[in-house]
């Protein structure tokens, strides 16, 4: 997805420099005179005589960047912020980055938003690692920026400062009965299963027999297929304890997964889709009447979407083979796919006291291709549930009243990462497109904001001279009673958690109590 602009950079609001000329600044790191010392003391006669004819005011733009530290901050420690972060490492030999994070520990949704299942997929976190353990770069974890240290401390402090602190908020159904117990938001179920500190004391109630999710992207078939996975086959991944516990106690057999468009224009991904097709103990419910047509429509469609709407066809249309039938025939649990149905009201239960159901506006389709809309066609049905998990997409919060924010959009407005009319201050991840892509989407984008910081910074568009950088932010947070966590500290946690892990034959057993962690690193 192309970075979003909202208009074009006001580029006379830079301070500009120019550059000196080519040949003053070759008397300066030039390598004859190690190569050739007979020439060393006409050549730093020579260099006297250049520098002798610069202003003392102008003398720091005869030197290039990379003999500078530039000191750079980045907010949020996702891959977002990680793999900013290695770019700047990478493409400038003196940078120095530290890293603010919110959270005792690193890694943001890498370790609390992918799921427990999809162990491969966290093995980045050994990419992140080699990055935090340059001498270049310092983790500063237990942080709130905009509450600990403002943004423009922080701007004081460091020559760029980047914003990639994700989206920490989740989209609101809007809909009566939304406040009634029973009804989550995806995101903080998969906090709750991934142990997001903030989560740990959810405690959802699994008592009931179906389950319903809003929304058909790749988290929407997350949550599902967590709720319906046996739990013996997640007993050796890193879920938490608490949320596997009450797994094991789980009465729910059916969990619906609601859209309010159509078959085509669902969110998730094969992968996904695959899983839960060969999901042990379960089987699909797909109406054939759903896909009616579809196979026509598909013709002219990217190969990655045709795909997987042939999957789905043939999981929904074919007669299945001897195996799976006879797999699917005895499941205990199921699934099912509900297309243009839209949710306007969470039933109560007789009592008032918690989730019974939820009312549906039946919808029709209007408009061909990315426009296409999803309308009430005035019909409405009613379906019974217990448990409610709405997987209508994740959103931003601003962080600070000096960085501008779209509410609507949930973004910091930006320009190929640069925040708009705020010389310096940039953003990547989700906070800079909206939470969609995935990982290597998330990478590519953060490598561009890397990229066009090094070019402003080229360019002479950021602050010159020295900033104090961590040492500025450390004397602020000492005095506010704040004590940051360093990634040494981190893999002390670490160390903890997988000998805990251990003893019950789980790659980890994940902290879930700040105050507990501290008390582990003595604070």
């Amino acid at each position: 997805m192309a970075p979003r602009c909202w208009r074009w950079w006001p580029w006379l609001a830079w301070p500009r420099t120019r550059p000196p000329p080519s040949e003053s600044t070759q008397t300066f790191g030039n390598s004859d005179e190690v190569r050739d010392p007979a020439n060393a003391k006409a050549l730093r006669k020579k260099r006297r005589r250049a520098q002798m004819r610069v202003k003392p005011g102008k003398l720091r733009f005869l030197l290039d960047t990379e003999e500078q530290t530039p000191q750079i901050c980045v907010v949020g420690s996702g891959p977002a912020g990680f793999y900013t972060t290695q770019h700047l490492l990478k493409h400038h030999s003196r940078a120095h980055v530290d890293i603010y994070e919110k959270q005792l520990v690193p890694f943001g949704l890498v370790r609390f938003g992918v799921a427990p299942d999809h162990p491969e997929v966290k093995n980045v976190i050994n990419t992140f690692t080699r990055t935090a353990h340059s001498d270049r770069c310092a983790f500063h974890g237990n942080v709130v920026v905009g509450r600990d240290v403002t943004v423009q401390e922080l701007r004081d402090a460091y020559h760029a400062v980047v914003l990639s602190y994700g989206a920490e908020d989740h989209q609101a159904l809007e809909i009566p009965g939304e406040e009634l117990p029973g009804v989550f938001s995806a995101r903080a179920f998969v906090g709750w299963y991934n142990g997001l500190p903030e989560n740990r004391e959810l405690a959802p109630d699994l008592s009931c027999d179906t389950a319903v999710v809003l929304g058909q992207g790749n988290v929407a078939l997350d949550v599902a297929r967590i709720l319906l996975t046996p739990p013996e086959h997640l007993e050796k991944t890193d879920i938490t304890e608490a949320a596997l516990g009450a797994l094991r106690q789980s009465q729910v057999k059916t969990v619906w997964i609601v859209g309010r468009r159509g078959a085509l224009q669902v969110a998730f991904t094969i992968k996904e889709l695959r899983e839960m097709i060969q999901l042990p103990g379960t089987r699909p419910i797909l109406d054939p009447a759903d896909f009616l047509g579809l196979q026509d429509r598909i013709k002219e469609v990217p190969r990655p979407r045709k795909r997987l709407m042939e999957l789905l066809l043939r999981a929904a249309t074919e007669k299945p083979g001897v195996a799976e039938a006879a797999r699917w025939a005895s499941a205990p649990r199921a699934w099912g796919l509900r297309f243009l149905r839209s949710p306007r009201q969470v039933l109560p239960s007789p009592d008032g006291r918690r989730a019974a159901g939820i009312r549906l506006a039946v919808t029709r389709l209007e408009g061909v291709g990315e426009a296409t809309r999803a309308v009430p066609t005035g019909d409405v049905e009613d379906l019974p549930c217990g448990l409610v998990l709405s997987s209508i997409g994740y959103k931003s919060r601003p962080i600070d009243p000096s960085v501008p924010f779209d509410p609507k959009l949930g973004v910091i407005p930006n320009m190929e990462g640069r925040v708009v009319d705020v010389p310096g201050l940039y953003c990547s991840g989700w906070v800079k497109r909206g939470p969609t892509g995935v990982i290597t989407t998330t990478m590519t984008d953060s490598f561009v904001t890397g990229q066009i910081l090094l070019q402003d910074l080229k360019a002479g568009l950021l602050p010159s001279g020295p900033r104090p950088g961590y040492a500025a932010v450390k004397a602020l947070l000492s005095s506010r009673g704040v004590w940051p966590v360093s990634f040494s500290d981190w893999e002390k946690l670490d160390a903890e958690e997988v000998s805990r892990g251990q003893g019950v034959g789980k790659p980890r057993e994940k902290l879930l109590d700040p105050q507990e962690m501290l008390r582990l690193l003595g604070r």
